[in-house]
């Protein structure tokens, strides 16, 4: 099975930048739609960001778009959310999800259920 690890999390000031990686347990990680969610104390998991299998689409949720880039190094087995200019509002437990389908395409409607694999998730706390 797939296993997933998340790091990168910590404390940052408003408009500062944080890093979040995803290390998986395959090789074939640039074969798996993947994506980041997120969850705050009292709210529902929310989606991020989103990468296919493949080929090069990705999308965002609208709160983060123009903010965060989501990306991928095969070679290294890692999958990266990388957060620039972060609001007080992005704090939560940041989740990374893959699928186990090489032949699912996941996007911004994808719903959580549907990725197979998950990590035990970073934090990230925004300060203002």
């Amino acid at each position: 099975q797939v296993q997933l690890a998340e790091t990168g999390g910590g404390v940052a000031q408003a408009g500062g930048s944080l890093r979040l990686s995803c290390v998986a347990s395959t090789r074939t990680v640039g074969n798996y739609g993947m994506a980041w969610f997120r969850q705050a104390p009292g709210k529902e998991r929310e989606f991020v960001a989103a990468i296919t299998a493949f080929g090069i689409n990705t999308y965002y949720s609208d709160s983060v778009k123009g903010r965060f880039t989501i990306s991928r190094d095969n070679a290294k087995n890692t999958l990266y959310l990388q957060m620039n200019n972060l609001k007080p509002e992005d704090t939560a437990l940041y989740y990374c999800a893959s699928s186990d389908r090489t032949n699912l395409r996941v996007g911004p409607q994808t719903p959580a259920g549907v990725y197979a694999y998950w990590g035990q998730g970073t934090q990230v706390t925004v300060s203002s």
